[in-house]
């Protein structure tokens, strides 16, 4: 079992960064595919990255490729979502989520087992 606490949220302007973090519990972080999901008000939960056990393999919403980055640290017991290029349209609660196994983790909310509390990204247009 691992546990998940993101951090690094905040309020940006559009154009701007933010880097999240997500430290994880546990001896066996590395035994976990990891993912960053994120929920606007009124909406579903929705995919946002993921990344395999050791960092080869990342995978991305079209919404984001190009301008998000996932890679996790492994000594450090800590997943990160680098931010750039934010859009007003990104606003939401961000959300680590963990799975254990590997290869890639799979898109969905129901994919993963584990959840953090999420951290509000807000961007001003």
């Amino acid at each position: 079992q691992v546990q998940v606490v993101e951090s690094g949220g905040g309020l940006v302007q559009a154009g701007g960064s933010l880097r999240l973090s997500c430290a994880a519990s546990g001896r066996t972080f590395s035994s976990y595919t990891m993912a960053w999901f994120r929920q606007a008000p009124g909406k579903e939960r929705e995919f946002v990255a993921t990344i395999t056990r050791s960092g080869e393999g990342t995978y991305y919403a079209d919404s984001v490729k190009g301008r998000y980055t996932i890679s996790r640290a492994n000594a450090k017991n800590t997943v990160y979502l680098q931010m750039n290029s934010l859009k007003p349209e990104d606003t939401a609660v961000y959300y680590c989520a963990a799975r254990p196994g590997s290869g890639y983790g799979g898109d969905r909310p129901y994919d993963y087992d584990y959840w953090g509390q999420g951290t509000q990204v807000t961007v001003s247009s």
